[in-house]
């Protein structure tokens, strides 16, 4: 058994996609194209429009953060909630005063809607 801490200083800037105040530290990386990084957004911090070559799970731990599609409409999703984005759905993902969120990424993965959820 291991307790991770989701040390911020050990996290590193996110460059790619024309991101900003991002920061993303490795937690694992799993057989079959797994890998799961805590996000750290700043305030007004973003990751730019990219298309992914995963699925991602972008689960909230702290504070709100915001998704977008390629139309540019924000869901904004709060601590306590995820956001699924499809592999090959281009997205930008961002908040305006903060947030932490474990971003999950599988190669192939089906969300399994939970009682409560809505499609953004």
């Amino acid at each position: 058994m291991h307790v991770v801490h989701f040390d911020r200083s050990a996290a590193i800037d996110v460059h790619e996609f024309a991101s900003h105040n991002a920061h993303a530290l490795a937690l694992g990386h799993g057989a079959g194209d797994v890998n799961a990084y805590c996000i750290f957004l700043g305030p007004r911090g973003e990751i730019g429009p990219h298309v992914p070559g995963f699925a991602q799970l972008f689960v909230v731990l702290g504070g709100a953060a915001w998704v977008a599609g390629p139309d540019g409409m924000r869901a904004t999703v709060s601590s306590g909630q995820a956001a699924y984005i499809g592999r090959g759905e281009i997205h930008a993902k961002g908040s305006d005063a903060g947030a932490t969120a474990l971003m999950l990424q599988v190669r192939d993965f089906e969300l399994a809607l939970a009682r409560g959820s809505t499609p953004a």
